[in-house]
């Protein structure tokens, strides 16, 4: 009776440990996304005063080689603002590559249209994509001035 006992008592630290690493660690997706959103609105709220006005039109940037592939972008500008970015290549061909491409670059998308520019936040746990993305959209942007 007494072994059962003390297996339960270490078997229940064990889950209270296990929970506190999952939201240490695994669980962060959520902060992330509250981090992303109080970045966003940072970003807009400091770049609504130093407006670029682009060029209309379709531009792309580069490629920009990662170390898990190389992004590309094109931004579509009308009446001299960012109303669209496109993806053309992306970091995709393993799994992995393809998930954190899959939840960083719409973030990414969001930042830009709210921000005018190319001055955005990297996305956690995704910080190779985010540079290529940032690298391949200032030269699209440079194009647009």
């Amino acid at each position: 009776m007494k072994a059962k006992k003390i297996i339960l008592s270490v078997f229940l630290v064990l889950v209270v440990a296990a929970y506190a690493v999952y939201q240490r660690l695994g669980g962060s997706s959520q902060s992330n996304t509250r981090t992303t959103e109080t970045n966003t609105n940072t970003n807009t709220n400091n770049n609504q005063n130093n407006q670029v006005a682009y060029k209309d039109g379709e531009y792309t940037g580069t490629d920009a080689d990662t170390i898990f592939g190389k992004v590309q972008v094109s931004v579509l500008v009308k009446d001299g603002k960012i109303v669209d970015v496109k993806f053309l290549d992306f970091p995709k061909d393993q799994l992995t590559s393809k998930s954190i491409s899959n939840h960083s670059l719409p973030i990414l998308k969001t930042e830009v249209i709210a921000a005018q520019n190319e001055n955005v936040d990297i996305v956690s746990g995704a910080t190779q994509t985010s540079e290529g993305f940032k690298q391949s959209l200032a030269s699209a942007l440079v194009k647009a001035k």
